[in-house]
């Protein structure tokens, strides 16, 4: 991955809390419960999988990092959901994926050439460095909040397709 690369990803990565909040913002108790379709996430659902999964992401990336070559643990999303109580209030974990998500960028935009190549085993994919973490998770915000707004807003929003659950 070149320079310009990176830096297109760390920003898009940095963008992610604001694209979220801004997908929730306003929606009611009612729209955040709200399935776009059996068996897909409510939008409450997904925040607190955004929470969950950057603070994962967060301790991942610090292995990576800080370890030489890592297991790097796969989890499973829908235990999570159905064992962390993913009917609660969102605040606490917006706040949550803002702090791990701010940190994170903190840590990225200091990163040396030889950082950023540093690399462990994760449990389901293999080979697994600090640049192919930046390119899941660069995307990752935005797509789950496209996913919120169709769950909110149902057919009352168009998204592209790429961001459809």
């Amino acid at each position: 991955m070149d320079d310009n690369r990176r830096r297109e990803l760390i920003e898009k990565y940095k963008q992610g809390y604001a694209v979220v909040a801004e997908a929730v913002t306003g929606a009611s108790d009612e729209e955040l419960d709200r399935r776009p379709a059996p068996g897909k996430w409510s939008g409450r659902e997904i925040v607190h999988h955004l929470a969950d999964s950057e603070m994962t992401a967060a301790i991942r990336v610090r292995l990576l990092l800080a370890q030489d070559r890592p297991a790097i643990a796969g989890y499973d999303q829908d235990a999570f959901a159905r064992r962390l109580h993913y009917d609660r209030p969102i605040a606490k974990s917006l706040e949550a994926f803002k702090a791990a998500r701010d940190s994170t960028a903190e840590l990225l935009d200091g990163l040396s050439p030889e950082e950023w190549r540093r690399e462990g085993v994760h449990s389901e994919m293999g080979r697994y460095n600090v640049e192919t973490w930046l390119e899941i998770y660069a995307q990752h915000a935005h797509k789950h909040a496209g996913q919120i707004l169709v769950a909110i807003e149902g057919d009352k929003v168009l998204v592209p397709e790429t961001s459809r659950p």
